[in-house]
């Protein structure tokens, strides 16, 4: 039980000792990397919406009350009536 407790305790202390010692990193990040990291992100927002467009109707559905609405069964309005729509015989 006692090991464990060390442990735990040792772990984060021996990884903020390391972050504190690591060396400088000589790097160079060239202007066409801003916009590769930008179209990353466009490229993250527009997965999202096709997502988001793909699973429309079930989302709908989920967040959907649960009353039971017969116009919307229908497919009609709900002041819409069957004789409205018909076209009259011509003679």
């Amino acid at each position: 039980m006692m090991r464990t407790t060390r442990a735990r305790r040792l772990v984060p202390c021996a990884t903020l000792a390391l972050a504190f010692v690591a060396p400088d990193a000589w790097a160079y990040l060239d202007p066409s990397t801003g916009s590769m990291i930008l179209s990353a992100i466009v490229g993250l927002f527009a997965t999202a919406a096709l997502a988001v467009k793909t699973y429309w109707y079930k989302l709908k559905k989920l967040f959907r009350r649960s009353g039971n609405d017969s116009s919307r069964d229908s497919g009609k309005a709900p002041g819409q009536e069957a004789g409205r729509d018909a076209k009259p015989a011509s003679d």
